[in-house]
């Protein structure tokens, strides 16, 4: 998939059954069910899951909170805007599929 059909599915009721919870989590951020995103990504044990877990606490508002995340996915919070920052996430877990 690439990174335009993922975004192209946003306008779909549900996420394409062949994302992963990772994607997942960002669909539903795509979607601004932040909510539904938070439940997927924060049962997600692994640095990936900690950096959408460090983003979609970036995009609450919870800069502390996502501090401590970024951390555990051993990254920097970045300078990029939120909408930059759900691309380059997407991007860069689409490119591994």
């Amino acid at each position: 998939m690439t990174f335009e059909d993922f975004k192209n599915s946003l306008s779909s009721a549900t996420p394409p059954q062949q994302l992963n919870s990772l994607l997942q989590a960002l669909w539903y951020e795509g979607k601004g069910d932040w909510q539904a995103a938070h439940n997927i990504a924060q049962d997600i044990h692994s640095n990936d899951g900690s950096w959408i877990h460090a983003y979609l606490h970036r995009v609450e508002g919870d800069l502390g909170n996502a501090s401590y995340w970024y951390s555990r996915a051993n990254r920097k919070m970045p300078s990029a805007t939120l909408k930059e920052e759900w691309r380059a996430i997407a991007e860069e877990l689409l490119a591994r599929k």
